[in-house]
């Protein structure tokens, strides 16, 4: 399995959380969806070689996801995630692999939005953020939910993944 490197960083102010323990349990969610034989050969890693897989996940508030939304997406309200998939979303003539590091992107969850979805959908506050790290995640490696077989194949490993943790 290859090396995966994850930067969190948290510039949400209002709620502070254990980057460690986000970072850790992100690196086991990663590493359990690239382990799927299913997933990887769909993947937009199928056909490469790599040592090295990296990406970010920034934690925001409410009002910096609802910027980057209406600056990068023209929805002008805030989100949940917004996933900035580099590599999977290049076309194939323009990834590059360098030193065998795949940069896959980079994952911004809004904390506001994942205790509101939490406290709405009754359930904990990290149950919704690792729902949501592994959605980001799934994105970054190429998957979309464009039709409910895509949806729902998401959904299905989104929860696998997090059950690895919770």
């Amino acid at each position: 399995m290859a090396q995966i490197n994850i930067f969190v960083e948290n510039t949400c102010e209002q709620l502070k959380i254990d980057e460690v323990k986000i970072y850790n349990d992100s690196l086991k969610m990663a590493e359990y969806l690239i382990s799927q034989k299913e997933i990887y050969n769909a993947s937009c890693l199928a056909d490469y070689k790599f040592s090295t897989l990296s990406f970010d996940i920034v934690l925001v508030n409410n009002e910096e996801i609802h910027r980057i939304n209406k600056e990068y997406r023209n929805k002008d309200n805030p989100t949940d995630v917004i996933t900035f998939a580099i590599f999977a979303d290049s076309p194939k003539s323009e990834r590059f692999i360098f030193d065998e590091e795949i940069n896959l992107g980079e994952i911004i969850i809004s904390l506001d939005k994942t205790a509101s979805q939490a406290e709405e959908n009754n359930k904990t506050f990290n149950d919704e953020l690792y729902f949501l790290i592994s959605h980001g995640i799934l994105h970054l490696l190429g998957f979309d939910h464009q039709n409910i077989d895509e949806y729902n194949f998401m959904v299905k490993y989104q929860n696998n993944a997090k059950a690895v943790v919770l």
